[in-house]
């Protein structure tokens, strides 16, 4: 199909943004343009000479605006196939015009939500109008260019100026029309749905970033979000490095969060998303340190994550190992110079991660959907089943609880005065998990304290772990067998802490 020259546009639009000059730039084009209620006044106020819809129409807006554009009159011109002789005959005997094109944005209602509206200011901000008229110039693309983006009009000026749109042109507008009324829809229902739970949840999601391949080379993969996206990842500032990769993302999204989770002055060290170390200390450099003698073979190639400022000393203790990514929320010049010699080196500056409470993933051809889990520490619910632990170890036991709370099941996190010293993950048995953390830590086990992730479903893994020299045990009790458990906790001295909440992560 030839390119399809522009002489009468329909502009209606909440977005008003750059408006003035695009209609100016259609008018020096020779399009006239239609236009209603607002719409029509702000070009009007402009200078901009304008057709309004009830004039096409012979009706007035009613209902308070709620119907302007519903009318034969502007649909018909719209829809019509010119390609078919009884679409052409019909527009001949009902006497309407045809549009070559629609631009039109809709009411805000993500942004009347966002803002905590109450339910009668939403409802009115459902637009109707406006998906209709997108609908059918989409729908229409053959004939119809169709605009819903303030992005887009220069584009569409430099097309219209050159002698028409091209179809592969409105085939892509007509694209993101659509995109734009399923993400609009998408917002109403989930809203609708959001105070009486989720039986119908729509997310339309769109390409954020273009990854080289997914896990493996021969996987293709993307990165998606919706539109209004708050993830920490969407707001980094990445300032050297490769482009990040599908591992990289998801590394460094474990790392970020677990980090942000420990107290100030912490570092965490991930492998596969798996925590290889984590420690708190008076400087970053100190917590980098300790964080990494946890298990220094596992955390080559791995992600760093500090939850402040990346000093030049900590800067400096990182260039001498292999990584793939540093992030943390701020960084010194001093360190930022540094880093720069590591030109591979993914460095990104990060805010904390976003509120968000969905966890999606996959089955076959299916989601499963959750909430996202959180931990907190030192809550009332805690329990001492046996002695008190002392102050050191209470610290201790609290964060090896936030360790393993992101570590994949079965967990068991060994930490010694603030750092991490052995982490076994993602075990089948949860005595396997324990033996692994062990033999992480070594001789460092005396003296240290546990945290697992759900119940210890026999004795078996305390005994281990007090055989090692453990001197305090966290977890969440809710076994048959924690009679057994208490037990062999009160034989070797051992400070056992039920939580009353587990911590599974598949």
């Amino acid at each position: 199909m030839t390119d399809i020259a522009v002489g009468r546009a329909l502009i209606s639009v909440s977005d008003k943004r750059g408006l003035t000059p695009f209609a100016e730039s259609l008018i020096d084009n020779g399009v006239d343009i239609v236009s209603s209620g607002g719409t029509a006044s702000h070009l009007e106020e402009a200078g901009i000479p304008v057709t309004r819809v009830e004039d096409v129409t012979g009706a007035p807006e009613m209902l308070g605006g709620r119907v302007k554009t519903l009318h034969p009159r502007i649909h018909g011109g719209i829809l019509a196939d010119l390609g078919k002789d009884d679409h052409r005959q019909d527009l001949i005997d009902l006497g309407i015009d045809t549009f070559q094109l629609v631009v039109s944005n809709l009411y805000p209602f993500e942004d009347t939500i966002a803002d905590g509206a109450d339910h009668a200011t939403a409802i009115e901000n459902i637009d109707i109008g406006g998906p209709t008229l997108i609908r059918a110039a989409a729908k229409n693309h053959a004939w119809v260019t169709v605009v819903v983006s303030p992005d887009r009009y220069h584009d569409v000026i430099e097309a219209i100026s050159a002698g028409g749109t091209t179809a592969e042109f409105r085939a892509e507008l007509a694209r993101e029309a659509f995109f734009r009324t399923a993400r609009y829809d998408a917002a109403i229902v989930n809203w609708l749905h959001g105070n009486d739970g989720r039986d119908k949840l729509v997310l339309p999601l769109e390409t954020k970033a273009s990854l080289r391949y997914g896990e493996n080379p021969h996987q293709q993969a993307a990165l998606y979000a919706t539109a209004d996206t708050d993830g920490w990842w969407a707001r980094s500032n990445q300032l050297q490095g490769k482009a990040m990769s599908f591992n990289n993302y998801a590394d460094a999204d474990a790392a970020w969060r677990l980090v942000n989770d420990l107290p100030g002055t912490s570092v965490a060290i991930l492998k596969h998303m798996t925590a290889c170390g984590a420690a708190r200390a008076g400087t970053m450099s100190e917590a980098f340190a300790r964080a990494w003698e946890c298990d220094p073979i596992s955390a080559f190639g791995g992600v760093i994550a500090c939850n402040g400022e990346l000093d030049g000393s900590t800067a400096r203790a990182v260039s001498e190992h292999f990584v793939e990514v540093v992030i943390a929320p701020s960084i010194s010049e001093e360190a930022r110079a540094i880093l720069a010699q590591k030109k591979s080196l993914r460095v990104l500056i990060a805010p904390a991660p976003s509120d968000s409470d969905l966890d999606i993933r996959t089955v076959d051809d299916g989601f499963l959907v959750q909430a996202r889990d959180s931990v907190t520490v030192g809550t009332g619910g805690w329990e001492s089943m046996t002695r008190e632990p002392s102050g050191r170890e209470l610290e201790d036991l609290e964060m090896a609880w936030i360790v393993a709370a992101h570590t994949k099941s079965n967990a068991i996190v060994l930490v010694k005065d603030g750092a991490a010293i052995g982490v076994g993950a993602g075990d089948q048995s949860r005595v396997g998990a324990a033996e692994h953390a062990l033999v992480k830590a070594g001789g460092r086990a005396k003296g240290a304290v546990c945290a697992s992730d759900a119940f210890f479903p026999f004795r078996d893994g305390p005994d281990t772990l007090a055989a090692a020299g453990v001197t305090a045990i966290i977890e969440p009790g809710g076994s048959k067998r924690d009679d057994e458990v208490i037990e062999s906790a009160n034989e070797y001295g051992v400070a056992l802490v039920f939580t009353r909440e587990r911590h599974f992560r598949h």
